[in-house]
């Protein structure tokens, strides 16, 4: 440990050294163990790192964080810091690196094959009761996700049908209007128009005033030569 270095723990500061105090030491062992532990994690998330972390407590107990098989990055941490006569060359590094990027795939392959057969109801067998209760959550929630969705189409879909339901009101008031305004043309056209009308009105007055002449004739017919009447005499 660097004797005189400080570090923040809480709201005041330590001073890095070994700590005495055996239960204080332990609590602060396992502050930072799964402190590191994490940090190991995210690194190796958010960097696509490999990492492998494998810790030791006073007690000789054995901590250990891979993100690959553990065995595997010891192998490579031991080809990368051999000497340079055993030094892979280019190509056999590149196929390690692909065969280890193929395991990655695989395994993930796996895992979504597993995770798929679960939510199938199948291979159950190997899960536990906690495991069982995250998948329960899982399905529910994927199954109130599909109803929501489900609903939103049904609704979207009955306001197409009322908009389509509108449009044809509309189309159908329009043909009947052009309908009854062809019946309308089709009667004006039977009536006789323009100058044939006018022709047959003056024609039926004509006949109308000769029929009262006629008849004005026959009342009032005309008087005999023999017969005519000058003042008081008869010729």
């Amino acid at each position: 440990m660097m004797e005189g270095c400080w570090s923040e723990m809480g709201r005041g500061k330590i001073e890095i050294k070994r700590i005495e105090n055996n239960t204080n030491r332990q609590v602060t062992f396992c502050k930072r163990r799964n402190g590191l532990l994490k940090k190991a994690y995210e690194l190796s998330v958010l960097c696509d790192a490999e990492v492998a972390l494998i810790v030791f407590s006073s007690r000789g107990r054995v901590y250990e964080y891979s993100n690959n098989n553990i065995s595997s990055t010891i192998d490579r941490y031991k080809n990368a810091t051999s000497d340079s006569s055993n030094v892979f060359t280019t190509q056999e590094i590149n196929a390690q690196f692909y065969q280890q990027e193929s395991k990655k795939l695989r395994q993930q392959i796996q895992m979504l094959q597993n995770s798929n057969r679960h939510l199938m109801g199948e291979g159950l067998g190997s899960l536990n009761v906690k495991e069982l209760k995250q998948l329960e959550s899982r399905l529910e929630r994927g199954i109130t996700r599909i109803r929501a969705k489900k609903h939103e189409m049904i609704l979207a879909e009955t306001d197409n049908l009322q908009k389509k339901e509108f449009q044809l009101e509309q189309e159908n008031a329009c043909l009947r209007a052009k309908i009854q305004e062809n019946e309308k043309l089709q009667e004006l056209n039977m009536m006789p128009t323009g100058q044939e009308y006018a022709y047959q009105t003056y024609f039926a007055r004509n006949l109308l005033q000769l029929n009262m002449m006629e008849s004005t004739v026959t009342a009032y017919p005309v008087p005999d030569k023999k017969t005519l009447n000058l003042g008081n005499q008869f010729l």
